[in-house]
């Protein structure tokens, strides 16, 4: 009999979860889905598809009552546990965005690690209360499941000194004010995977540019974090589909004194109203609609996109002395042949280029025999990572 592993990566209104099975030593996915619509009186869809993209579920489900939401994860587990047929469910693996200073590695969940884990709240809003939500209800749905949290922040909480710390009085440091990183599990997963299709490569200097709806970069040596370019919160780095990125701290003080914005008002624009959407005017923050767009605003958000993360990569290849592969990765990253081909066009000087048919192709591989170090689109895999996490945890 086998074992099965439950992955959750939760949302504001929704559930992400993917199922795996241990099939003599290796991880096998079984299936993953979503549950949508949350919220009091909306009608939660469930949809799941087995491995080989087959429709296994696709309902609605009755809507809930105030304070009887985690009814819908008692029915998703049920449904789950019925889909596993001879495997047994044996623990749940579980996302969360910041583990702060105090937490560099995956770990057992236990009410000290939800109540620091909900401390850190204020360091990313949008995420940590929906993050914790399944985790806290799950232990009372079954006590006995195992769960283990993964963070987005322990790949990177090694960095060195210089790359943690903000031009600010030492006492803001001493207190966690620092750059934490976040995608970790993103990079953890590609760091592996590089391994396995480069190891020269994955051996030296490798910088991943995570290019989704949120996105940042990181630079990795010999497998590990030097730096990246997202810090205290996921607002910081890069600009995003809906965020703004690195700011000046004038704006804001500005923002507060002669708009009046609030601490509220202004989380909704950097987090909410910016990035994508906001430079392209409110058309979107969907990479595909905005370069098929004629709009002059949509070219000049996708202009400013491209334009910063090649700068981004020029700051990153500083911080380990030079690049031995380019790897782009989630949603815009793997899916772009032109995202990738204008953000190589800008870093040419590195002697970087691109095999035209293999990127146009979505080959894994997509640099030219000539180009001074290898360009790749890799799909990340952050449910795998949890899984695998999750598994040596639970299981050894």
């Amino acid at each position: 009999m086998s074992d099965g592993l439950l992955v959750i990566n939760a949302g504001s209104s929704s559930i992400k979860f993917s199922v795996y099975v241990t099939d003599n030593g290796d991880l096998r996915l079984t299936c993953n889905g979503q549950l949508e619509g949350l919220g009091v009186g909306i009608t939660p869809h469930f949809f799941a598809k087995d491995a080989d993209g087959t429709v296994a579920a696709d309902d609605l489900w009755p809507p809930v009552e105030v304070g009887k939401q985690s009814a819908l994860l008692g029915r998703l587990i049920d449904w789950i546990e019925d889909h596993l047929g001879d495997a047994t469910l044996r623990a749940a693996g579980h996302r969360v965005v910041h583990g702060g200073s105090g937490y560099s590695a995956p770990v057992l969940v236990n009410k000290s690690v939800l109540d620091d884990l909900r401390a850190l709240t204020s360091l990313a809003p949008l995420h940590q209360p929906h993050n914790l939500a399944p985790i806290a209800a799950l232990s009372e749905l079954h006590p006995d499941l195992p769960q283990v949290v993964c963070f987005d922040t322990a790949f990177h909480a090694h960095k060195r000194l210089e790359a943690e710390m903000f031009g600010l009085p030492r006492k803001y440091y001493d207190a966690g004010i620092k750059r934490y990183g976040f995608h970790g599990l993103s990079y953890e997963y590609i760091a592996h995977r590089l391994e396995d299709l480069d190891p020269q490569a994955a051996r030296g200097r490798v910088i991943v540019a995570h290019l989704g709806s949120g996105v940042s970069m990181c630079a990795i040596k010999d497998g590990r974090s030097v730096d990246t370019s997202i810090g205290f919160t996921a607002v910081d780095g890069l600009m995003m589909g809906t965020r703004c990125g690195s700011l000046d701290v004038g704006v804001v003080l500005h923002l507060m004194q002669q708009d009046g914005l609030d601490a509220k008002a202004l989380e909704k624009l950097f987090y909410k109203e910016s990035g994508l959407l906001g430079v392209s005017g409110g058309l979107s923050n969907d990479m595909r609609v905005l370069m098929d767009s004629d709009a002059p605003e949509a070219k000049q958000a996708v202009d400013l996109f491209i334009y910063r993360v090649a700068k981004e990569v020029g700051a990153l290849a500083t911080a380990i002395g030079g690049i031995d592969a380019l790897v782009f990765t989630a949603g815009i990253g793997e899916h772009s042949a032109a995202v990738r081909q204008r953000v190589c066009d800008l870093l040419g000087w590195t002697g970087v280029r691109l095999d035209a048919a293999a990127n146009d192709g979505h080959a894994m591989k997509v640099s030219a025999p000539d180009s001074a170090y290898g360009v790749w689109a890799i799909p990340t895999n952050e449910e795998l990572m949890i899984a695998r996490h999750t598994r040596k945890l639970v299981l050894g």
